[in-house]
């Protein structure tokens, strides 16, 4: 089974249709300013990973964009339509959003297939027995097809990240969101979660990834957005990024986090 990025008509310009747009977007917690005139275009099928140090902004960016993380000013619309701010709106816009988290997030009551049947079951109206279908599919697709019937605690860590990311593609997102999906992980099981997203990556799926694993942004980003102190700071395709990044500040962090 395959899982492809909703098809979006291109823009005039001739290039891909912009999924995401953030107009100078603004975001305070108290006096603390954390996202600082955002402007960012994410367009279908692309891979955007976003790097940064800690208390950058890269996970409220992230947030904001399925409004779990409301702004101050500034704009943002997905397919062409201002995210809504709250009621049936807001809820169908979060299923065509899809989120991972870094701590997974799953219904520790519920089996690993019924975590990823009920937002299709409930939100989509999908019938049990075909949600149930397609889950099992994507659980088999993601490597933890023989876990379904399994509660969360009796999985891995990475084996729930793998269930978390299947709970996200069985509602067809739009676009999929992952808050440092490999942070909260053992190192040994990292990359049996970044393998599954450098397939998404492959496969056509919109992604905005905020990540520390340098590796994945490397092999699998479109583009790179460093953020520092609330801004976008420089962004740029990984080769470039990586290899001649612009910004002082951009030098100054990759100098500290790549071994030479």
């Amino acid at each position: 089974m395959s899982v492809r990025a909703q098809a979006v008509p291109t823009d005039t310009t001739g290039g891909r249709h912009a999924l995401v747009v953030m107009d100078n977007v603004n975001k305070h917690y108290g006096d603390l300013h954390v996202l600082k005139d955002i402007d960012l275009k994410i367009h279908a099928g692309e891979v955007v990973v976003v790097i940064g140090p800690s208390g950058s902004g890269k996970s409220t960016l992230c947030r904001t964009i399925n409004r779990l993380e409301p702004i101050d000013t500034g704009t943002i619309s997905l397919a062409g339509q201002p995210l809504p701010s709250e009621g049936k709106d807001l809820a169908k816009l979060r299923s065509d959003v899809g989120m991972v988290f870094q701590s997974f997030n799953l219904f520790a009551h519920k089996t690993i297939l019924e975590n990823v049947t009920l937002g299709p079951i409930k939100v989509r109206g999908t019938n049990k027995a075909e949600a149930e279908r397609k889950g099992r599919q994507l659980l088999e697709r993601v490597g933890v097809g023989s876990q379904a019937d399994k509660l969360p605690a009796q999985l891995s860590g990475g084996q729930q990240q793998r269930a978390a990311i299947a709970r996200a593609l069985a509602m067809e997102p739009k676009v999929l969101l992952f808050d440092e999906p490999t942070s909260a992980l053992d190192p040994e099981m990292v990359n049996e979660v970044l393998e599954v997203m450098k397939e998404l990556a492959a496969s056509g799926m919109t992604m905005v990834v905020v990540t520390h694993e340098m590796g994945f942004a490397r092999s699998a980003a479109n583009r790179v957005i460093f953020m520092d102190s609330g801004r976008i700071v420089e962004e740029a395709a990984p080769d470039a990024f990586f290899s001649r990044p612009e910004s002082e500040r951009a030098r100054d962090f990759l100098s500290k986090i790549i071994a030479h």
